[in-house]
């Protein structure tokens, strides 16, 4: 490998599916995981193989989709994972498996139960027999962030030993600040006889607000692959954000003096994407992708801008994506048009219902919409496939009347396992009644944890993209709607989220990989 050159490692699809609620469904995975092969990452952690049975299959239908970029399955260093993640990568062109075991003091003590040596035999017992599945395993030493120097000098030096090609030192907790963890990975490289023999790899976590720093700190001390999720997605305060990682690279260059083989064109498609399916907004003030990055308010600004770009901008918005959201369709555009930019974007359709589904809602959004993006495109698809599992809700019909001199409310007509229900309810404001009206029809005693709604383009002819969070015992859904009605949109979210709590089968079960 090209020292100069750092590998990034997308596990938006295993550790950003464990931000609570943004599990996905298989189809939704394949979605992201062409993104991100357009997008050129080199490896896409694509799931958790033991997890489920849904996961296997995820993992196991990427295997088979994506053939420029490397796949890997997460795996405990125990046998049964890593022979469900050995099956599942055999389609893959190529494929990796990852497989961890904690070595920090608590987690051995508290978690593991065990001893150092018992840790230590176990990840070699496990790399071992990974790599006589796969000729690509990578080992990482969970909680590394808290663990002893000596300690992780040992069972490092033994996992390279065993076949390990890729050492990854994670911060699982967020706990690391810059300057300790570059000093950590460079006292490893330095420290292990064998480590010329393995890339190093990080994995920060955003507890602090540190995982980029880390990340970037750790690459200055040795480290050559990266891991990291579109958008920061990621379990409590997330991971480090692919996109910071990746144009922090290219912009300083003078001072990391490594590159990425990212296509960072991509960027803002993808980030759109992971958003859309989620149902995780980016905030406006996102470095890179938040809808203000290239913005500017002050006066200041804008005539240093319209002078000279760099006065301001360190980036050119067009490198990351932004020029990309081109007009592309109209509502004279026939089928063929519409299913060959369909493939432009990275979307195939399974069958011709499915299709002409999503021709036609496209024809009744090109009459409502004067402009058609290729965002517009992404959100109806995602929209189509939502509501294409089977659905115990379904909205058939909404009004909603707000004045300034009387009480907002919504009347509706609901479809409950094909019955229509009729409900008329008040509140706050529309969005407040439309979903106390769904309330008193569906009774799900679900409490909602967040409601955010923001517009997929620009204009006032913008479709809204809603997402709703709902929790109840202990599970956590989020429901997503998008229409040029912003209301509307709201309904369908919060419909949206009824049916995945209702459904167990629509998403693949959260994972239980903490790396």
């Amino acid at each position: 490998m090209n020292n100069d050159q750092v590998i990034i490692f997308d596990t938006t699809l295993r550790d950003g599916e464990q931000s609570p609620g943004a599990a996905m469904t298989k189809d939704e995975k394949v979605r992201i995981a062409r993104s991100l092969e357009m997008l050129k990452v080199d490896v896409i952690e694509a799931g958790f193989a033991i997890a489920s049975p849904g996961d296997f299959d995820a993992v196991n239908t990427i295997a088979k989709t994506i053939k420029d970029s490397a796949v890997c399955s997460l795996s405990r260093a125990l046998p049964a994972d890593i022979d469900r993640a050995a099956e599942a990568l055999k389609p893959a062109a190529r494929g990796r498996i990852h497989t961890f075991i904690a070595t920090s003091p608590i987690h051995m003590q508290h978690k593991l139960c065990m001893t150092p040596d018992q840790v230590v035999e176990q990840a070699v017992t496990a790399v071992k027999r990974a790599r006589n599945l796969i000729d690509d395993v990578e080992f990482s030493c969970e909680d590394a962030g808290r663990s002893e120097i000596d300690f992780l000098c040992r069972i490092i030096e033994a996992a390279i030993d065993a076949g390990a090609r890729t050492i990854n030192i994670p911060d699982t907790v967020g706990y690391a600040l810059p300057h300790q963890y570059g000093d950590t990975i460079r006292q490893l490289i330095e420290r292990i006889p064998n480590a010329d023999k393995a890339i190093f790899s990080v994995h920060c976590h955003n507890d602090l607000g540190l995982a980029v720093a880390n990340s970037l700190s750790a690459v200055v001390h040795g480290a050559r692959q990266v891991e990291c999720t579109i958008n920061g997605l990621g379990e409590r305060a997330g991971n480090a954000s692919l996109e910071e990682i990746v144009m922090a690279i290219q912009t300083r260059k003078d001072e990391l003096k490594v590159s990425t083989g990212v296509n960072t064109q991509h960027i803002v498609p993808t980030s759109r994407l992971v958003s859309s399916i989620t149902g995780f907004p980016v905030q406006p003030n996102k470095a890179i992708v938040g809808a203000n990055a290239f913005a500017h308010e002050s006066g200041i600004h804008q005539d240093g801008i319209l002078k000279n770009r760099e006065t301001y901008e360190i980036m050119r918005a067009e490198d990351v994506g932004w020029n990309t959201n081109r007009l592309t369709l109209g509502k004279l555009s026939g089928r063929n048009a519409f299913k060959s930019k369909m493939e432009e974007l990275g979307i195939s359709f399974d069958s011709k219902e499915e299709l002409n589904e999503a021709f036609g809602r496209f024809k009744v959004l090109a009459d409502k919409k004067s402009e058609i993006f290729d965002d517009d495109l992404q959100a109806l698809v995602s929209d189509v496939r939502s509501n294409s599992e089977e659905e115990k809700y379904r909205l058939i019909d909404l009004q909603a009347c707000s004045t300034t001199q009387s009480t907002p409310e919504a009347t509706l007509t609901i479809e409950v396992d094909g019955e229509p229900m009729e409900a008329r309810s008040q509140g706050d404001g529309p969005v407040d009644a439309i979903f106390k009206a769904i309330e008193s029809i569906a009774n799900s005693q679900a409490h909602l944890a967040l409601y955010n709604v923001s517009a997929i383009t620009s204009g006032t002819d913008s479709q809204g993209d809603a997402s709703v969070r709902l929790e109840k015992d202990g599970r956590i859904v989020n429901g997503s709607g998008t229409d040029t009605d912003v209301v509307i949109a709201s309904a369908k979210a919060y419909i949206n989220a009824l049916n995945l709590l209702h459904s167990q089968r629509t998403k693949t079960n959260p994972q239980t990989g903490h790396v």
